[in-house]
């Protein structure tokens, strides 16, 4: 056993280690979709807007929607970083994806979850954000007597 046998155990022993537990301890990302809402009006905004995220560590796969205005990213990436990184290369207005469909919401059409530039099938996610509709997350005492006086049924007013 020479010199170089002894110093390499002694590297194992002490550093070695150390390193190779501090790479089983880092957190890998997770495998996401994010879904972010960008208004694209050409061809030019919605190349613009693509080529922001392409080269983004961690990405997969792009898609872009410009019927929607809907950016779409698959990858091992931070939905955060993703948003600020749209909105840095582009200079427009970006948001995560407000909008889940309509079955998903209790009461669609309340005034907080409608929304008229929504995109067809899909109301704002209350769910998610309680301040904005009260009345989407009403519970059914709430909706008998909000709905006594209906126009659509006739027999709508009638004493409970």
């Amino acid at each position: 056993m020479g010199f170089l046998d002894y110093v390499s155990d002694f590297y194992d022993w002490c550093c070695g280690s150390y390193y190779n537990h501090r790479k089983k301890l880092k957190k890998r990302k997770e495998l996401q979709k994010v879904e972010i809402k960008v208004k694209m009006d050409c061809e030019g905004c919605e190349r613009r807007v693509k080529k922001s995220v392409q080269g983004m560590k961690g990405v997969t796969e792009v898609e872009v929607d410009p019927k929607q205005s809907k950016l779409t990213v698959i990858g091992y990436v931070d939905p955060d970083k993703v948003l600020t990184r749209v909105r840095h290369r582009t200079g427009k207005k970006a948001e995560l994806w407000p909008y889940v469909p309509y079955d998903v919401v209790p009461h669609p059409y309340a005034p907080g979850a409608y929304d008229k530039k929504a995109p067809p099938g899909y109301v704002r996610n209350v769910l998610v954000e309680p301040e904005m509709a009260p009345l989407a997350r009403a519970n059914s005492f709430e909706v008998k007597y909000t709905t006594a006086f209906s126009d659509e049924n006739p027999n709508a007013c009638v004493v409970m």
